[in-house]
């Protein structure tokens, strides 16, 4: 396969990189840099190794059993008990998650327009809202599937010409995929894991790779996808750490969007603003139209409902998390209390999804010669642990414990 057909295969891959790529990312990579320099450029590698491991498993169950994770979870098991506790997790923690999330996306995407424009966030949130509401509504896959590619790459030239321009030092990145854990950095450390292994988007990626492709003889072709786009979605999130890592003294609090768009004006100028919130903009849009894809695919699944794109209850689904977002920036402001509700949800649901993708993997009635071999099992075991580990800082941070 020559260069230009990886590219052509590029897809499904990227859609994952735009939903995890969202505002809450360029959060948490900015305060990272701006606090600890280079230091825990490590992380991101790590997620992005895991991302792919988990991803890359989700896209191998769509292709070769046709099922989505959210109807793999339901069938596969005999008791109706764990059946109904399985779709109250999967409805609460991606349903309701992706609704909680969804607010974020769009305040940050609409934060970004606001910067640029000078017109209020409320009405650029109102405009995001209705222009992914109606680019969802016309259940076109490659339609939506070429959008994100192309927000994709302008977030990518937006957030590697920040960090080419704000000159880093190139020897004190080196040294920051050295592991290491500064003092104080464990919760961010968390964040930046927690904000690229996304449990919704395994659910995303075993639906959306049926849509472009038609089972396993293509396997070869995703694998492709979905190295090429989680690799350029971990260099992005590289570039906006190493972008703030650059522009400030290590120790800098960052509190605001505003505060995050000074890290280009020292060499930038007058365009420090502008790259930063067409960046910022790029991924709170991305976020904003995969989050309620990525819901209505687990829920329906989940509930054994109809997944096609142009079905009245897949619309329902995506079009009530897409309402809960917009309602948000109409109210003033994210939602905080639903978003710690789904932080825990979700902090509960990823291990259980991941141990659950690892038992699927293996099970050769379900993908026959396509299961997982023992590398891939010993990696999955090692990417479970990790999230396992996240899960229960998740829940004790949020409980005021840690």
């Amino acid at each position: 396969m020559n260069l230009i057909q990886r590219l052509k295969s590029v897809g499904p891959g990227a859609m994952v990189a735009a939903a995890f790529i969202g505002p809450g990312t360029v959060t948490t990579a900015s305060v990272t840099g701006a606090q600890f320099g280079y230091a825990l450029l490590w992380t991101i590698a790590f997620s992005i190794i895991a991302t792919i491991v988990l991803q890359e498993m989700s896209a191998r169950l769509g292709l070769v059993s046709g099922e989505g994770l959210g109807e793999a979870l339901r069938e596969r098991f005999d008791s109706q008990a764990v059946e109904y506790v399985s779709i109250f997790l999967v409805v609460g923690a991606i349903g309701i998650g992706t609704a909680a999330y969804e607010a974020g996306n769009i305040l940050g995407g609409a934060a970004g327009l606001a910067t640029i424009t000078g017109v209020s966030s409320t009405v650029w949130g109102v405009v995001m809202g209705l222009v992914a509401g109606t680019l969802l509504y016309t259940g076109r896959y490659k339609l939506i599937e070429r959008a994100l590619v192309g927000l994709v790459g302008v977030m990518a030239l937006s957030f590697v010409a920040s960090a080419a321009l704000i000159g880093p030092d190139f020897g004190a990145i080196a040294m920051g995929f050295v592991p290491g854990v500064p003092s104080g950095s464990l919760y961010l450390i968390t964040g930046l894991i927690g904000t690229t292994i996304v449990g919704y988007n395994l659910f995303l990626h075993a639906s959306n790779v049926q849509e472009r492709w038609s089972g396993p003889e293509d396997i070869g072709h995703s694998r492709t996808d979905t190295i090429l786009s989680i690799v350029v979605g971990g260099v992005i999130t590289i570039t906006i750490m190493v972008t703030a890592a650059a522009a400030f003294e290590p120790g800098t609090q960052i509190s605001d969007v505003g505060r995050m768009a000074e890290q280009l004006r020292p060499l930038a100028g007058p365009y420090a603003e502008l790259f930063f919130s067409i960046g910022l903009f790029a991924a709170g849009f991305t976020s904003a139209t995969t989050a309620p894809l990525a819901g209505a695919w687990a829920t329906t699944g989940a509930l054994g409902w109809d997944s096609d794109m142009q079905s009245t209850r897949f619309r329902a689904v995506w079009g009530t998390i897409l309402g809960v977002g917009v309602l948000s920036v109409l109210l003033g402001g994210s939602p905080v209390e639903i978003i710690v509700f789904a932080q825990v949800v979700n902090g509960i649901l990823l291990p259980i999804v991941a141990i659950f993708l690892i038992y699927a993997m293996n099970q050769e009635d379900l993908l026959g010669e396509y299961t997982n071999g023992p590398v891939a099992n010993a990696l999955g075991a090692i990417v479970t642990i990790v999230v396992v580990w996240l899960g229960v800082r998740t829940i004790l941070d949020v409980a005021g414990v840690l």
